[in-house]
């Protein structure tokens, strides 16, 4: 029978095909898209269509030319014109096992069936027109067929490629997988009433609906318009590839700190500002919106050679802004460094810089900088590794402590529980350095419950030994009572440990929250009606609530070292501490005095109503095996 849809052709689909293609590779020279394995794959698609188009244009044109002498020609173009489509098929196969990280043997498998299906299609083609039952021109021109191979072949791709999106739903994003399969399904609905039609005019354009898909799901990384910069995703990617190519290149991180909260929208006034940043100052510049407030800028160092200078012009364009906005700003400027290329890692470092700065600093990052952030990020590590192992014994982790004088027995009975790390980089960490990020990550409580094991541990050894200790504290923050199982698992250390509740004390610094005083209330309650003690931590820094502190029900106030010099500065600040400190004892507090560093301190700490005394003058705090050297002796038989 007639292949009507050979001959029922306008070249308008394939030019269409032909620009969309176009348009996608300009879309992707000059956005900044991921430059991984799967856009080389995308492009190859991408590739395959639009050489199909202009395969098919040229093949309809040697045809339309009626010369019998180059029908081969027709035979040949469209046998390739085809097989470039199935290519098609085959490579959106690939594609989809790479998108979806596909699990390798089942990967391994659909190429193999895609493989399979590509080649006998595309052979099976070449032998029935060889055969002379396929395509086929006769003498007078008249396009015969007794098999429309193509259709089948297409069904037979469509339903595998269904099957393959269908097979990896549990790996992919729902929407993705109904944005492909709904481009699919357009695509197969104009095919199919094409061959009902007996056109073949879109055929090739059909292709490239899918493919629009991808690049908008997958591969797009849109600028934001209002101040021309891409993303965080882009700013990665653009480190990897320069690394890769071994390109040098300079970044400046500008962070906005009043727009730092989501939702906050830079003014427009700013937007414009910003706009200039990429193209005013440096060549081949890109600009990076990588968090709210927070944009990074970098350009390569060979195309812009004398970078001080369009530094500073920069600079003192940002600083005439700044005069007439008065928006707080933070700027560090660096050059790229083989280690943090390496780790892509500088939205990190710029902002982990950017956190100690004042407001309205311009700061070049220098190399103390990367290694102090380097070290930062190698102990957060550890506590990762600290947190998820949950070792109660974890040798990390070392238990030190620091005696407590007792005014009243006039012995060292008590101490504090301190915390440090001992790493194989860094040797040991004092809680300056680690505190703060446990409790951001949410580490602090496994800390605490490793140190709590090891001076119960303790405990139990010295009271087997017959030493004479009271009780020994341990510090918790404030994040850790929000945990519903904090009050169990404080139980059950101790339980497991085998010595009384009452050994133990818990320290807590005070705070503002009103839901978090609330639930400080209630776990204390709990827990002291249980034996366990606890002690309000640092008295007299920055925020003291009296009417709180009287809510809750402390053991002991501890005074700040704060406090204790205070009271050494002259007879009015001495009188209003000891006042302080009166008021405590005479409501069955105890009071303890941090920070006693000598003599004098002492003695004043005692008339001003003291209980216990702690601080350099007695011990810098010592590995918690050493608090058996200031506990009363066992006595001798």
């Amino acid at each position: 029978m007639a292949q009507y849809s050979f001959t029922n052709y306008t070249v308008f689909g394939d030019k269409a095909a032909i620009a969309v293609c176009a348009v996608i590779i300009i879309l992707l020279m000059t956005s900044y898209v991921s430059r991984k394995r799967s856009l080389r794959m995308y492009m190859n698609i991408i590739a395959s269509i639009m050489f199909a188009a202009v395969v098919n244009i040229i093949c309809h044109v040697v045809y339309n030319g009626g010369n019998p002498s180059l029908y081969w020609l027709v035979y040949v173009l469209r046998s390739l014109y085809q097989a470039l489509l199935f290519d098609v098929f085959f490579l959106f196969a690939l594609y989809t096992t790479e998108i979806t990280r596909m699990e390798h043997s089942k990967a391994r498998i659909a190429v193999i069936i895609a493989t399979v299906f590509f080649l006998g299609i595309v052979i099976l083609d070449v032998v029935l027109t060889a055969l002379g039952v396929g395509f086929r021109i006769e003498p007078n021109g008249r396009v015969v067929s007794r098999t429309n191979l193509f259709m089948i072949g297409y069904a037979v791709f469509v339903v595998f490629q269904i099957f393959l999106m269908c097979s990896v739903r549990n790996l992919i994003y729902k929407r993705v997988l109904y944005s492909f399969l709904g481009t699919v399904a357009i695509s197969l609905l104009i095919q199919t009433e094409q061959f009902l039609l007996k056109q073949s005019t879109l055929t090739t354009l059909t292709f490239a609906f899918p493919a629009i898909a991808m690049l908008y799901i997958v591969h797009s990384n849109p600028y934001n318009v209002t101040i021309g910069a891409v993303d965080a995703r882009a700013l990665e990617d653009t480190v990897r590839t320069m690394y890769a190519r071994e390109r040098q290149f300079l970044y400046l991180g500008f962070f906005l700190p009043e727009y730092e909260a989501e939702g906050k929208e830079l003014p427009q006034e700013v937007r414009a500002v910003v706009r200039k940043l990429a193209w005013n100052y440096f060549r081949s510049a890109v600009l990076f919106q990588i968090d709210h407030g927070q944009m990074v800028l970098l350009a390569p160092k060979r195309r812009n050679r004398d970078y001080e200078k369009r530094i500073q012009k920069l600079l003192a364009a940002f600083d005439k802004q700044y005069q007439r906005y008065q928006i707080p700003y933070k700027i560090v400027i660096g050059e790229s460094v083989e280690e943090v290329s390496r780790k892509n890692e500088y939205a990190s470092l710029i902002r982990s810089v950017q956190r100690e700065l004042p407001e309205n600093t311009v700061y070049r990052i220098v190399p103390d900088d990367i290694f102090r952030y380097d070290r930062n990020e190698y102990i957060l590590r550890e506590l990762a590794d600290i947190h998820n192992k949950r070792d109660l014994n974890d040798p990390r982790v070392l238990a030190y402590c620091q005696p407590v004088f007792n005014l009243r027995t006039r012995q060292f009975d008590t101490a504090e529980a301190l915390m440090r790390l001992q790493l194989d980089r860094t040797g040991i960490v004092t809680p300056d350095q680690f505190i703060s990020p446990a409790e951001k990550h949410g580490y602090i409580h496994t800390l605490t419950e490793i140190i709590l094991h090891k001076t119960c541990t303790e405990i139990k050894r010295l009271t087997e030994d017959g030493f004479q200790i009271r009780r020994i504290s341990v510090n918790v923050s404030v994040l850790e009572l929000k945990e519903e199982s904090f009050c169990e698992d404080v139980r059950r250390i101790i339980r497991d440990s085998g010595i009384p509740e009452e050994k133990i004390a818990i320290e807590l610094t005070e705070s503002r929250s009103d839901a978090d005083f609330l639930v400080m209330k209630a776990k204390i309650e709990e827990l002291r009606s249980e034996g366990i003690r606890f002690y309000l931590d640092d008295f007299g820094t920055g925020y003291s609530n009296m009417e709180r502190i009287m809510e809750l029900p402390f053991d002991i106030i501890k005074f700040d070292r704060s406090l204790v010099i205070a009271s050494g500065t002259g007879e009015r600040s001495e009188r209003i501490v000891e006042n302080l400190a009166h008021m405590f004892r005479d409501m069955d507090y105890s009071v303890l005095y941090e920070g006693v560093e000598d003599d004098v301190d002492e003695e004043r700490c005692r008339e001003m109503s003291a209980s216990y005394l702690q601080g350099y003058k007695y011990s810098r705090p010592v590995p918690i095996e050493r608090l058996r050297d200031f506990l009363q002796k066992p006595e001798r038989p």
